[in-house]
């Protein structure tokens, strides 16, 4: 993405939060996401959420002691949110700017959907699948949620879906695929169209 596109981006989510059209967000961490950050035992990890929004994902983790997690976002508003949440969580580790500009290295990025709310060129696909795995270490992991609906070429409408075979296209050439199958405990609304994936570089 070029500086264009990182200040369309960045206007586009601070105005869906401020006109509080935030329909992807349901006001605690997802039950896939929870039920894997409770499997987690290293509290050392250092972990990325990329497009993190109001981050409650981020916020358990901090709860639960995971005191390495950075959150990205391109609007200020949800990491402002986030801090007033939780105010002993770093404002260093609150990162605000474009995720296909970040550096840095992680043991585990969380994936909620992140990948579905950008334009689903295949430029910007490719880029997002290489950018995960330059940002991890080796070994470390991309885990999270791919929604399952289908991708309809030439909307604008978010979020923007894609086939097992379309996400596995990109990632597998980065990734070694532990797991990528239908979520079994997506909550209600998304029952059926979600995917939890473990990918492992």
């Amino acid at each position: 993405m070029n500086n264009q596109n990182t200040s369309q981006e960045k206007e586009f989510w601070t105005n869906r939060y401020q006109e509080n059209q935030t329909g992807w967000d349901i006001g605690y961490p997802s039950t896939p996401l929870k039920t894997y950050i409770d499997q987690l035992d290293n509290k050392n990890l250092k972990i990325l959420i990329p497009g993190a929004g109001n981050a409650y994902e981020a916020e358990y983790l901090w709860q639960q002691g995971f005191k390495n997690v950075h959150v990205l976002d391109i609007s200020e508003i949800p990491l402002k949110a986030l801090q007033e949440r939780v105010p002993d969580f770093p404002a260093k580790q609150l990162l605000l700017g474009n995720f296909f500009e970040h550096k840095g290295q992680y043991d585990l990025i969380i994936e909620q959907t992140f990948f579905c709310s950008f334009e689903p060129t295949t430029e910007n696909r490719t880029a997002y699948a290489q950018k995960m795995a330059n940002l991890l270490v080796d070994g470390g992991k991309l885990v999270g949620l791919w929604f399952d609906i289908p991708l309809i070429i030439g909307t604008s409408k978010r979020p923007f879906g894609g086939t097992k075979e379309d996400y596995l296209a990109y990632l597998t050439p980065y990734f070694k695929v532990t797991t990528f199958e239908a979520c079994y405990n997506s909550i209600k609304p998304r029952s059926g169209n979600e995917f939890f994936g473990i990918f492992e570089k």
